[in-house]
């Protein structure tokens, strides 16, 4: 008696439609944590270069103010744009009078850097600046040291 199912003698050949869409489901299972991964990892890094580039900037315009006589830090607010790539900014400096003693005074300013691209935080500096004047001497009515 012969069955009424026959074997193929090569085995069968081919992919059934059930064997695909379950491989297409793994993948898709295995690649959507590490598509969630790749896209922190790339906001992440967007971040620490805007880092970067912040503290460049900021570090230039604390020297640039810091290196300016200090007569010449007019006392109110000045805000100024820069749209240069990489790290188009905008800069804030105000000046303040908070302290006049005799000869010296001392002057606030406040820099507030922020940035066009809404992804990177603005970054606020606060120092005091003070006069280099000297006191003079005052003539006395003692006699030179012998």
């Amino acid at each position: 008696m012969r069955s009424s199912h026959t074997k193929r003698a090569g085995g069968r050949k081919g992919f059934i439609l059930m064997e695909v869409i379950v491989a297409i489901t793994l993948l898709a299972l295995v690649m959507t944590p590490l598509a969630a991964m790749v896209f922190k990892i790339t906001a992440r890094s967007h971040r620490i270069v805007g880092s970067a580039y912040r503290n460049g900037v900021l570090m230039e315009q604390i020297n640039l103010l810091e290196s300016q006589p200090f007569d010449s830090l007019a006392i109110g607010t000045v805000t100024t744009t820069s749209t240069a790539k990489p790290y188009p900014y905008t800069r804030k400096v105000t000046v303040s009078l908070i302290s006049q003693v005799y000869e010296l005074k001392a002057k606030q300013v406040i820099l507030v850097i922020t940035p066009t691209n809404t992804l990177y935080k603005p970054d606020t500096t606060i120092f005091v600046r003070s006069s280099a004047n000297t006191m003079s001497t005052f003539d006395t009515d003692d006699p030179p040291p012998a």
